[in-house]
């Protein structure tokens, strides 16, 4: 039997940093002009790298870490703008299935459907689904994020109660600023809950491996005209803390 490795991605350094400064016996390699990390996080053997944005930097980074540091599986925590309406700023969003909202090849193959391989939806297995979950609702449940983040930051993005949701996360190579494409999206793929640029990459790479995976996304923005304000804010106040908090309580 392998030894358990886990991956742990980000696409910036923000989504990340705050993980790696958590590694005993760390040690840094330089492979295709990305740093990965290895070490231990609560006694369990890691390797931590960002990707950097896009679904292409995404799945050549996760097949570093499967075919390079023998990861078991993979972990991806990151921000994401909301496309539901019942998804706020500061909730989590946890994919139970991932689709890459941008893929396109008709009359070839249908709409969202991976030419060659014979599906959209990358669906995550339940074991990981029941693991994060747990650990999620607990740092909600307890509040515990607000014993982390100051008042004064959790009130400037007007987050009081945040909520976990399960379910569809769209990936794409757009960033989503204005009202006419989340309407868009609203309208092709009401089931998304959130939407990034990574996600459903990792998920189908992962897929292809059989490595099991996990996609955790912290609300930034609501993905429209406004997207833009406050994000950059946002990653170093709210959504780092989050994913080292997830990130502690999942190992």
């Amino acid at each position: 039997m392998s030894e358990k490795i886990i991956g742990i991605m980000g696409a910036i350094p923000e989504e990340i940093n705050g993980v790696v400064d958590l590694l005993t016996n760390k040690q840094a390699y330089k492979i295709g002009k990305r740093t990965y990390f290895s070490g231990e996080l609560n006694n369990q053997k890691v390797v931590v790298v960002y990707s950097r944005i896009g679904k292409v930097a995404a799945a050549a980074t996760v097949s570093t870490l499967i075919l390079q540091f023998n990861i078991t599986e993979l972990i991806f925590t990151g921000v994401a703008g909301a496309i539901h309406p019942s998804v706020k700023i500061g909730d989590i969003v946890l994919g139970k299935s991932l689709i890459q909202h941008d893929m396109n090849a008709q009359p070839l193959f249908p709409i969202y459907e991976i030419p060659l391989l014979g599906k959209a939806y990358f669906e995550t297995n339940e074991e990981e689904i029941e693991k994060a979950t747990t650990a999620i609702l607990e740092l909600l449940e307890q509040q515990y994020l607000h014993n982390v983040i100051s008042d004064k930051d959790l009130n400037k993005f007007n987050i009081h109660s945040p909520q976990l949701h399960v379910g569809l996360i769209g990936s794409g190579d757009s960033f989503y600023s204005t009202n006419l494409q989340k309407e868009t999206l609203q309208k092709n793929l009401p089931e998304v809950l959130c939407v990034e640029m990574e996600g459903a990459a990792v998920a189908q790479v992962c897929d292809e491996f059989e490595i099991p995976f996990t996609i955790i996304r912290t609300i930034s923005d609501d993905a429209d005209d406004h997207s833009t304000v406050d994000f950059n804010s946002f990653i170093a106040k709210i959504s780092n803390v989050y994913s080292i908090e997830i990130i502690k309580n999942l190992l």
